[in-house]
């Protein structure tokens, strides 16, 4: 069963959205295997963009979204435990503006959606 989705606009530039999604009942050698969680980016921008999630005061870089695309980015392994508050920030290539979302809560096995509208 999916999980509401939510929205959370920052500054009017990126939007995001959380969808749950259901845990897989895979199950690896070594023992149960973590639900991946993805950042699926809408970059309607002109701008690729260099994609990072902030935790706190850590921020990893998970990517570039390519302008005018979708594109699908997994978030490390260990990001996500349970209830976790985290950040996205889109860092334009070739402008000095790096627009962050507001904090969001994201579960092990979500699928958080980023829209970036176009500049």
């Amino acid at each position: 069963m999916r999980a509401p989705l939510r929205t959370v606009a920052i500054a009017a530039t990126i939007t995001l959205a959380v969808v749950g999604a259901a845990a897989c009942g895979k199950r690896a050698v070594s023992g149960p295997q973590r639900p991946t969680t993805t950042l699926i980016v809408d970059n309607q921008s002109s701008f690729e963009m260099t994609i990072y999630v902030v935790r706190s005061a850590e921020r990893v870089r998970l990517g570039t979204a390519r302008a005018i695309a979708e594109t699908r980015l997994r978030l490390p392994a260990g990001m996500v435990f349970g209830a976790t508050p985290l950040r996205f920030q889109a860092d334009p290539i070739g402008s000095r503006q790096a627009p962050i979302s507001s904090e969001i809560v994201v579960h092990e096995g979500d699928q958080v959606r980023l829209r970036i509208p176009p500049r």
